[in-house]
């Protein structure tokens, strides 16, 4: 574990709303990126971590950044940190076996004055100011809540021999992103009581499994996840399409 400087509690903290602290989960393997940490890679000569967490440490609803990452690249995010000046983040942990295990890992060095946790995936550095703020808001109302978009497509569940066996009405169907915004006490409630809650690959899931009810905020179709390399020439299209 790698300690960053800790700011002082509540210094930047409204103290007419929750303390939030954003999770970034940024401890994948990169294994459909070639091998190749998606973190890293310049977009625009920015690193794509560096983008996603300037989105949240210029967010006004955003108190701490706790980062979980894999522990061969802690000393290179410490230096990312460092070079690009963002404030918020107060430690960079190292992540688990699962993604789950990373958000865990990262939550229990959280501020004692956490009162709602931001989980982000790194690699989705597109994410504005206004989709974290959408989504924090939401979740204070509700206690849970998550960003996503409708689903464009119309979609099949298909057998194991390839056979179409249904269609979903598509207008139920949401693509889920991150942030994904929940009370403490919640999420701690579901990570303790649900069995197996190491494996969820989404913290939304997570909640489900406990019987919380997690509420959608219509995000954008440009908070993208960089998973494979096309990701990079779609992600920089859509720089291309905001400077225009």
């Amino acid at each position: 574990m790698h300690t960053k400087r800790r700011p002082p509690q509540n210094a930047a903290q409204d103290s007419a709303r929750p303390f939030v602290t954003a999770v970034i989960v940024a401890a994948g393997n990169s294994t459909r990126m070639g091998g190749v940490n998606k973190q890293f890679l310049m977009l625009d000569g920015v690193p794509v971590l560096v983008r996603t967490l300037t989105a949240f440490a210029e967010s006004p609803l955003v108190d701490e950044i706790v980062i979980a990452a894999r522990e061969t690249d802690i000393p290179n995010m410490l230096s990312m940190v460092k070079d690009y000046e963002i404030p918020k983040v107060s430690e960079i942990v190292r992540g688990g076996e699962t993604r789950q295990e990373s958000v865990f890992a990262a939550i229990r060095r959280s501020s004692p004055n956490t009162a709602f946790f931001a989980i982000h995936d790194g690699a989705r550095p597109l994410v504005s100011r206004e989709i974290i703020a959408d989504t924090v808001q939401c979740a204070f109302r509700t206690g849970a809540a998550s960003t996503g978009v409708r689903v464009k497509d119309t979609v099949k569940v298909v057998g194991a021999d390839g056979q179409i066996l249904q269609t979903p009405d598509r207008d139920t169907l949401w693509a889920v992103h991150t942030p994904q915004v929940f009370a403490r006490e919640v999420y701690l409630r579901a990570a303790k009581t649900v069995p197996n809650s190491a494996m969820f690959t989404d913290d939304c899931r997570l909640m489900e499994a406990a019987g919380i009810p997690v509420y959608i905020v219509a995000g954008s179709y440009e908070n993208i996840k960089i998973t494979t390399p096309e990701d990079i020439a779609l992600a920089h299209g859509i720089l291309e399409g905001r400077d225009a």
